[in-house]
């Protein structure tokens, strides 16, 4: 099964992210991370069961939080979450609509290329000083101003990368990418989110490390010259025993 197959078969709410809840503690992490304060005007974009307006209204004690939300019956249960608490609210919207204009804070945790553009743009109408908490990689083409990898804090006027090697060396401190450094990426992440459990975990790990390096070595930012041994064994490993095909995503270098 080529990886593009193996995509399709997932429901696209768990590509995109959309349908993945982080933790609670995962939550006060990010939150802490992008200093929140009790000035802040906080939003969730694609809020899912409200956790984190929850937790920046309540135990944050922020001007306020926003939960947006385009499922309804997801902001429906999303509001009972929230009952009570005066400084929070849902919102049942397409993010690209709706309004943001007072945001001083926003987590936005998506993976879709034209939602990502579209918000970008939305956010570079925003005021000065605002931040915008990201997952994995950084907004845009941006260096961000903080890095706690796997989350990233962009702080407006965003600094754009002149190239994918200036932002990679901005957040890894090198300005290319190994199989060591791909594999521990991917640890990284899965013990960051806390959402992979144990029994699933080698899986995940060898999965995202090897398509972490592939991306790298297709962006011609791989400190390999060639694709190395690990990386040969680990997706014959994944074809053989998990039919998962990835050697048609690796390009040949020119």
């Amino acid at each position: 099964m080529e990886i593009d197959e193996f995509l399709s078969s997932l429901p696209k709410s768990i590509v995109t992210g959309e349908a993945v809840s982080l933790p609670n503690n995962v939550v006060r992490r990010i939150l802490k991370f992008a200093k929140l304060k009790k000035n802040d005007i906080f939003y969730h974009l694609g809020c899912g069961d409200g956790n984190a307006v929850e937790i920046a209204a309540k135990e944050f004690g922020i001007k306020k939080s926003v939960g947006i939300e385009l499922n309804k019956a997801k902001a429906t249960n999303a509001r009972k979450e929230i009952h009570g608490i005066k400084n929070a609210e849902i919102v049942n919207s397409d993010i690209r609509k709706a309004n943001i204009s007072d945001a001083t804070v926003l987590l936005f945790w998506f993976n879709d290329p034209e939602i990502i553009d579209a918000m970008t743009e939305r956010f570079k109408r925003l005021k000065d000083g605002v931040r915008v908490i990201t997952i994995w990689a950084p907004l845009g083409m941006t260096l961000p101003n903080k890095i706690d990898f796997p989350f990233f804090v962009s702080k407006k006027p965003f600094r754009r990368a002149k190239s994918i090697r200036q932002q990679i060396k901005a957040i890894y401190h090198s300005d290319c990418i190994d199989f060591t450094a791909a594999w521990l990426l991917a640890e990284r992440y899965i013990d960051a989110l806390e959402v992979v459990p144990d029994d699933y975990r080698r899986f995940v790990n060898m999965l995202q490390g090897m398509v972490i390096w592939i991306n790298a070595w297709n962006m011609g930012v791989a400190c390999e010259d060639e694709v190395p041994p690990p990386v040969q064994t680990y997706v014959g490993i994944l074809r053989t025993f998990f039919n998962i095909d990835l050697t048609g995503m690796i390009k040949t270098q020119k």
